[in-house]
């Protein structure tokens, strides 16, 4: 981690990575000059230019999209040209989808995105806004803890050997991974206490990067405290004495937090060498990533970690067998450590009763697109998207529901007859997509799905590390095709090339991105068929 950690240190210090800074790094860590090049090259936070005066980025994908950031984008490079010193950036998403348009002006969030109030800030006429964690954190059902002082009670009251309790507690409420894949988060821990390596490792995946998706950020700043405590419960249930966040670099007011609740966790005695006095030392770091949708992906994520360009590894084997330099790492996502010391800490039957109906346990829900009060909710697993939309305040005014990404930008398009869908992996499943990310992304009748469907389709083909050909290859001919169908190059019949393009890419990509790359316009194709024009399987 020393040569990604070194080089984004420069880059803080200078603004920029130059060729003498380069060399100068390459000296102290005794490493040739091509390895930092690599890395450099790969990562897309790194700078090999100076930074000009202002730097704003704006994010083009999808609601941000819905929200008009092409045309802000626009407006902004129209107002500043002859502002050489002012740089306008379009990225991936940044994860402020409840702000849509989102943008940043040199890193720093910004929450009120008109044009008149981002060039009082680009001018200076305006402060930047300060970009500090909220001080009135929300309460949640979740946390189990009323006031501070009673923060990491589990931990301390497990501490001698939580193994065998958070095991079965875990595995008894049925949570599973709420970063994507749904695995069974008690097996996995399971798995890694039962490999016999002395040495293992346990990693938070922060790097929550794909549209839509936004509620980790929010845990992070409001209940970090769970999640500190989760990853304790999980090093001393595996026999690990580090624990890693893997944070995304847009998360600075995160970090903020995070760090300072880990701060205070080692100052009381919970982190530390003699974690919350278990008689073993167990304590957690930060790292920061440098950047790119792909290191979500959890061996893409390892290889980052290891100092090397964050491409996806062949699997098997799995983290939980060679992970981290090769040893049993644990890895869950920040919702997963949070939710996993709330069922230790409150029982098995606490957790049964949170959710609605047949359904069992809580959720975070990011929630944006056209509704009124976009944001993280938290909800009992079984509410229908219709209750989720009627929770964020109902469509925005004068919109008719049209359809909904109910898993972040990688799930599928489902209609709005589908709306009483309850928000649960299985009920997603029947209904023809996947609960995913959480991430609820809500469509009016005014927005064109084709279009939005191929600016998911683009977001994919834009992060592909570019490692398999199938990924790299099979996304841009995706790319090409629906962007000559939109432009009236093509009459459509291209389109009839999709469904098995997307299952070679499903069948041999490497890892999800490939995976999933093409699910938006073929579940459009399959689910709203009227969407596509002129759609060859409508006829």
């Amino acid at each position: 981690m020393k040569l990604l950690r070194e080089l984004t240190r420069v880059q803080h210090e200078l603004g920029w990575l130059s060729d003498d800074s380069l060399r100068e790094i390459a000296k102290q860590q005794r490493v040739p000059l091509y390895r930092l090049e690599g890395l450099v090259s790969f990562y897309p936070s790194f700078r090999r230019t100076p930074p000009s005066r202002r730097t704003v980025h704006v994010c083009r994908d999808v609601a941000c999209a819905m929200s008009g950031c092409a045309r802000l984008t626009s407006d902004l490079r129209e107002n500043l040209a002859a502002q050489e010193d002012v740089e306008i950036v379009e990225v991936s998403c940044i994860g402020r989808c409840e702000n849509a348009p989102a943008v940043s002006i040199d890193e720093i969030p910004v929450g009120n995105a008109s044009l008149d109030n981002l060039l009082a800030l680009i001018d200076g006429s305006q402060p930047l806004p300060a970009n500090d964690p909220t001080q009135t954190p929300r309460r949640w059902k979740c946390d189990p803890y009323a006031t501070p002082d009673e923060r990491y009670g589990t931990a301390k009251k497990l501490s001698a050997d939580p193994g065998d309790v958070c095991i079965e507690a875990l595995k008894e409420s049925g949570l599973r991974g709420m970063g994507g894949a749904g695995f069974p988060t008690g097996r996995k821990w399971e798995l890694v206490r039962g490999e016999s390596e002395a040495q293992k490792y346990v990693i938070c995946n922060a790097d929550e990067s794909e549209p839509g998706t936004f509620k980790d950020r929010v845990i992070l700043e409001e209940l970090p405290h769970l999640l500190i405590e989760g990853m304790l419960l999980a090093g001393l249930t595996i026999g690990a004495e580090t624990g890693i966040v893997y944070l995304r670099h847009e998360y600075a007011r995160e970090q903020k937090a995070l760090e300072a609740a880990l701060q205070h966790a080692r100052e009381i005695g919970i982190l530390g060498d003699n974690a919350a006095e278990s008689g073993k030392r167990f304590d957690i770091e930060i790292f920061v990533s440098p950047g790119g949708y792909i290191l979500g992906e959890e061996t893409a994520l390892l290889e980052a970690l290891e100092d090397k360009r964050g491409e996806p590894r062949n699997k098997p084997p799995y983290p939980g067998t060679h992970g981290l330099w090769g040893k049993p790492t644990l890895i869950n996502n920040v919702e997963t450590y949070a939710l996993a010391t709330s069922i230790v800490t409150q029982g098995v039957d606490w957790w049964s009763e949170q959710g609605k109906g047949d359904f069992v346990g809580l959720k975070f829900v990011s929630v944006s697109g056209d509704v009124r009060q976009p944001g993280v909710y938290e909800i009992p697993i079984g509410t229908t998207v219709a209750e989720l939309i009627a929770l964020a305040g109902g469509m925005s005014d004068g919109v008719t529901l049209q359809a909904f990404l109910p898993g972040g930008a990688s799930s599928n398009f489902l209609p709005a007859d589908k709306v009483d869908t309850p928000l649960d992996f299985d009920a997603m499943k029947a209904a023809g997509s996947m609960l995913g990310t959480g991430a609820v992304i809500v469509i009016g009748d005014q927005h064109n799905l084709f279009d939005l469907a191929t600016n998911i389709v683009r977001f994919f083909r834009n992060e592909s590390c570019g490692k398999c050909v199938p990924c790299r290859v099979g996304s841009q001919k995706a790319v090409q095709i629906l962007d000559d169908v939109a432009c009236g190059q093509s009459d459509g019949s291209e389109l009839a090339i999709l469904p098995e393009l997307g299952e070679t890419l499903e069948q041999t990509s490497i890892c999800g991105l490939g995976q999933v790359a093409l699910n938006p316009i073929l579940s459009l194709m399959k689910n709203v068929p009227d969407a596509v024009p002129p759609n060859p399987f409508n006829s």
